[in-house]
């Protein structure tokens, strides 16, 4: 496949970013999206031109570090794919591809496709996480869970924290990470203790850190690689209601 590809390149976080066109010839559909950048790079670098900067390490749709828009979606055209799992055969011969950094102010541009997410962190620094003395490990089925309870804990606990969700939405509101992270804890006996006040603190971090509000366009549940549900977000909000008003008791 021969391809043409406008990808964002960025020195650094300060400096002016603009389009690039690089033309791309002989691209197996067998490689994946991932492996077609380091054929360009190795390339660019044999031309003695600096490499596209670009997030991995999994490669296998786990740890979430590749994020990327593709043709102005997140993680490019397939439902629940990565962008490491995303591959060639998804394309066609002559196509024209156009690859971005995640757009948002609390995403800052470090290099090329590369961003900052560090606010993601932040996030859960400040209340995903279960103070609760729960135990050695073989102390783990002492306690009965719902499978219920179980079962939607574990959808939650899927996020794997790659900013589509972010991406994709017109206001650039990370309510469905954060309602993930907080839900995954919240929904066991081990996280009820500080359910309410891990929302609060939470949110008001998530604010902060200059994320946008959610005003239900569902376009976070759409690019979800890991197709978790909007409901989380209405889960989380009731919470932070309850824990502002301080009707939570």
């Amino acid at each position: 496949m021969k391809l043409r590809l406008h990808i964002w390149r960025q020195a650094g976080p300060s400096d002016q970013g603009m389009m690039k066109t690089y033309d791309l010839d002989n691209v197996s559909e067998h490689m994946s999206f991932l492996e077609m950048l380091d054929v360009l790079n190795e390339q660019l670098s044999e031309r003695g031109e600096e490499p596209v900067a670009f997030e991995h390490d999994c490669r296998e749709g786990i740890c979430g570090s590749c994020g990327m828009v593709i043709n102005g979606r997140p993680h490019g055209p397939l439902p629940r794919t990565t962008a490491c799992q995303l591959h060639m055969r998804t394309f066609k011969d002559g196509d024209e591809i156009y690859i971005e950094p995640w757009r948002a102010r609390a995403f800052p541009v470090i290099r090329d496709l590369v961003v900052d997410r560090s606010s993601f962190d932040r996030i859960i620094q400040s209340g995903g996480y279960v103070s609760v003395n729960t135990g050695n490990a073989q102390d783990g089925n002492t306690l009965p869970i719902p499978k219920v309870a179980a079962d939607k804990a574990m959808d939650a606990a899927a996020c794997i924290g790659c900013g589509a969700c972010v991406a994709a939405c017109p206001n650039s509101s990370a309510m469905l990470f954060t309602s993930a992270k907080a839900g995954h804890l919240s929904m066991l006996p081990q996280g009820q203790a500080e359910r309410y006040s891990r929302s609060e603190n939470m949110v008001l971090t998530m604010d902060a850190e200059g994320f946008g509000a959610c005003s239900n366009h569902y376009e976070c549940e759409a690019a979800c690689p890991k197709g978790i549900s909007a409901d989380f977000i209405a889960r989380l909000n009731r919470d932070f209601v309850k824990a502002s008003l301080g009707t939570s008791a």
